[in-house]
């Protein structure tokens, strides 16, 4: 019988500073690439800061558990059309490089504001591209709430 390879689950932590190239492709951390070849990440404009939108990136296995979170829902909840037709219309599949970078479409780059430089932030089990001045802003904010979100673990 042949042995099955099980890889060990990836986990996005740490923060890294890449270049983003004239073609808004951006590396992807060694540690964070799929095993596997011929990988998309979900990339979704992210509005949740008052400091301005990232790119949230999921992997497949984030994208299929958001996916089957929201069509849990009750079709009775208006929430769950919004999400569907937001989350449809702000994301795009990008696949990753034999290089292991990722491309980043030209309006959301925009939108997020990643130009020459990204910081790419671990979240886990997925993780976010900023730029870094709005990174920087928003990790002071985090910096100030941790206190409490880490009393929530205790």
């Amino acid at each position: 019988m042949p042995e099955q390879s099980v890889s060990a689950p990836i986990y996005y932590n740490s923060l890294f500073r890449h270049g983003v190239d004239a073609k808004r492709r951006v590396q992807v951390p060694a540690k964070w690439r799929p095993s596997r070849p011929e990988v998309e990440f979900t990339l979704i404009l992210w509005p949740k800061s008052v400091h301005g939108c990232c790119l949230r990136v999921l992997p497949p296995e984030q994208m299929g558990k958001l996916m089957a979170d929201i069509n849990a829902m009750s079709y009775d909840d208006p929430n769950k059309v919004v999400l569907k037709r937001f989350i449809g219309s702000e994301s795009v599949q990008v696949p990753l490089d034999k290089a292991g970078r990722i491309c980043l479409p030209e309006e959301m780059a925009k939108a997020a504001g990643v130009k020459k430089e990204a910081v790419l932030v671990g979240l886990l089990d997925r993780f976010e591209i900023w730029n870094p001045n709005r990174y920087s802003a928003v990790r002071s904010e985090d910096q100030v709430m941790a206190g409490a979100a880490f009393k929530l673990m205790e």
